[in-house]
């Protein structure tokens, strides 16, 4: 392809995908293609002759577009969103043209720079504690997804309960990490790679609103001790992905702090909707607390990937994960004038991800993100209200934000039924969860281009599904 070809293909693609986008509300919202579909449709060998482009973007209308669940429909009402934006997607276009790889401040300084100035303006415009800005021990950096964030809490929370010594001698076995069955599989996940073990997490109590009971915890905590146990993190949940549910972090980060304990806060969800003044109350106890992340590419319309991810106290972090070796050292390194964002991740290489941020900042601003998580709360409650005066349903948990989690009173069968014929008219998609061992459906108001009608029609169409079970 040449420059010229790069021109015009570029050109053609951007009109794709804005018709893509424009027109996204025409298809099923989740695909109905079979296992294997997909693969039996291209050849089983790859090329031997180039194609042109238009081919290319023929089988995407032909192929993969029938193999998608879309994210971005306005009925899609499942799982948490996935917005984008077109700024977001041409900061993506720039970073992939201008190809950089910002494993250091030397190998691309504006891509370190840029970065660690767009997390201090997150920082502002959520209303986060100072401690968490980069002119002083703390600061944030982009990580992939909340799960790599959870796990840089992990090894960060082991550095300083360890002293370091874990990077010689290998991960104690009585080391102790908390959180509750509500918070998010990337908990267990981080501890099992981090080497603490899924037996080692354990996991307290919750109450009837699925929120960390604090005393469940300081039980577990003495409990630990006693037994010559070393607890060494907690983690806690601001909008957990089932429910919603909030932890009560300042009385969970008054008991960390008291025994010596790592708090991270994980609030990938819910805490962009600190964008909105009035809703800050999801950054409770965050001035407590020893990390905290949240992710601009689920409801504020930053495309994935991109948590952002903050420490009060970026050592025990650099400990962590800092190795270096002689073909990355220099003067600026070492004389700590930089930031070298290789050392606070889990991988080398790093894309220059705050673009989308920066453009989405500059060209959309604030205002209309703020909008629409007004809007989507707005509607939520509007559901809540509607399904609270439909004596078929119940209401399973607190629903403050975007989420509405209900049962149908007929027991689980008929939510479960319920929900598979809603999903399999193609005109809505929702997520079945389960709490306490009780079915539910979720439906989380969240899409970017998700309007009032779109929220309407999507209890209709529930209600018109409960209408048909025996």
């Amino acid at each position: 392809m040449t420059p010229e070809d790069f021109r015009k293909q570029g050109y053609a693609l951007i009109d794709w995908i804005a018709d893509y986008l424009e027109g996204v509300e025409r298809f099923p919202v989740a695909s109905t293609t079979a296992p294997g579909w997909v693969r039996d449709q291209l050849p089983a060998h790859p090329p031997t002759e180039t194609e042109p482009f238009d081919a290319v973007l023929a089988d995407l209308d032909r192929i993969v577009v029938p193999g998608l669940t879309h994210w971005q429909h306005p009925s899609f009402f499942a799982y948490f969103p996935a917005n984008t934006s077109y700024p977001s997607i041409l900061g993506d276009l720039a970073t992939a043209g201008l190809g950089v790889n910002g494993m250091s401040w030397a190998t691309s300084p504006a891509c370190t720079e840029v970065e660690t100035l767009m997390l201090d303006w997150m920082a502002e415009l959520l209303g986060l504690p100072d401690r968490f800005r980069s002119d002083g021990p703390g600061g944030g950096v982009i990580q992939g997804s909340a799960s790599e964030a959870t796990l840089c809490a992990i090894l960060a929370a082991r550095q300083r309960a360890t002293q370091g010594a874990v990077n010689v001698a290998g991960v104690p076995g009585n080391l102790v990490a908390y959180t509750t069955s509500q918070a998010h599989s990337s908990i267990e996940k981080g501890v099992r790679v981090a080497g603490v073990g899924t037996d080692n997490l354990h996991v307290v109590a919750h109450d009837a609103a699925f929120a960390m009971r604090p005393d469940a915890l300081e039980a577990a905590i003495a409990e630990d001790r006693a037994a010559g146990l070393r607890p060494f993190f907690v983690c806690a949940t601001a909008g957990t992905t089932s429910t919603t549910a909030f932890d009560p972090v300042p009385e969970l980060a008054a008991i960390c702090r008291r025994e010596g304990i790592w708090l991270h806060v994980d609030a990938a969800h819910a805490g962009i909707a600190a964008l909105c003044p009035e809703l800050r109350w999801v950054n409770a106890g965050l001035d407590q607390v020893d990390s905290y992340c949240t992710n601009p590419h689920k409801w504020m319309g930053v495309n994935f990937d991109c948590d952002l991810f903050w420490v009060a106290d970026r050592a025990a972090l650099l400990g962590a994960l800092s190795i270096l070796p002689e073909y990355l050292r220099t003067a600026a390194g070492e004389a700590g004038a930089v930031i070298d964002y290789r050392d606070w991740q889990i991988p080398l290489g790093r894309r220059f991800r705050s673009l989308k941020l920066w453009f989405t900042l500059r060209c959309d601003g604030v205002a209309p993100i703020q909008s629409m998580i007004r809007d989507h709360v707005g509607w939520t409650q509007e559901l809540a209200a509607w399904v609270a005066a439909d004596d078929r349903f119940e209401i399973v948990a607190p629903h403050p934000l975007d989420l509405v989690c209900f049962a149908h009173r007929g027991g689980d069968e008929a939510t479960d039924a319920m929900i598979a014929a809603a999903n399999a008219s193609g005109s809505a998609f929702f997520t079945r969860s389960v709490a306490d061992g009780r079915s539910f459906v979720r439906v989380c108001v969240g899409g970017r281009m998700t309007e009032r009608r779109h929220v309407e029609a999507a209890w209709a169409l529930l209600q018109s599904t409960a209408n048909t079970l025996p």
